[in-house]
C-alpha cells in the first residue's frame, strides 16, 4: 500500500562545478553528453519503485550503481548527474552538490510503502512523522 507524502517537480542533481551548474533551468537535451546515474534496483525491480524521475528514459550514457558515495564520486569525476526531487540533505552529501530545475514538466510522488491492512510499527510512525517535519521545513 503506497501512501503519498507529497508531489514534486523534477530537478537535475549534479556537482556544483558541473558545466551546467550555473543554469537556472536545464533541458533534457542539454544532458545527453553527460552520464546519467541511477540506482541499481536488482533483477526483480519495478520502474514504479525507481528512485529517479524518468527512470525509463533512454539516455545516451547511463551508469548504474548501488552505492550513494560511488554516485557522488562519479558526479565529480565524470560530470555525471541524476534526476531527483530537488530536496538535498547536506548532512548526508556535503555542500558540493546542487539541484537545478528540469525544464520538462515532470513530477514524482514521494511516499512510503507498507503492507496493506497492517498497522505501522511505533518506530515506523515516528520515522514517517520525522520525514513529514523535514519535508515541511524544506518545502517552505
Amino acid at each position: 500500500e503506497f501512501t503519498k507524502l507529497f508531489t514534486c517537480n523534477g530537478y537535475v542533481y549534479l556537482w556544483k562545478h558541473h558545466p551546467l551548474a550555473e543554469k537556472e533551468v536545464i533541458e533534457l537535451s542539454e544532458l545527453q553528453e553527460y552520464p546519467c546515474l541511477s540506482f541499481e534496483q536488482g533483477d526483480n525491480n519495478s520502474f514504479y519503485f525507481a528512485e529517479e524521475i524518468l527512470s525509463t528514459y533512454d539516455f545516451k550514457k547511463t551508469i548504474k550503481s548501488n552505492d550513494r558515495a560511488t554516485n557522488l564520486n562519479l558526479m565529480v569525476g565524470l560530470n555525471a548527474f541524476t534526476l531527483c526531487s530537488g530536496i538535498i540533505c547536506e548532512e548526508l552529501n556535503g555542500s558540493d552538490f546542487i539541484a537545478v530545475k528540469l525544464a520538462e514538466n515532470v513530477s514524482m510522488d514521494i511516499g512510503y510503502i507498507k503492507r496493506a491492512h497492517l498497522n505501522m510499527s511505533e518506530i515506523g510512525n515516528i520515522y514517517i512523522e520525522e520525514v513529514r517535519k523535514y519535508i515541511n521545513e524544506v518545502l517552505q
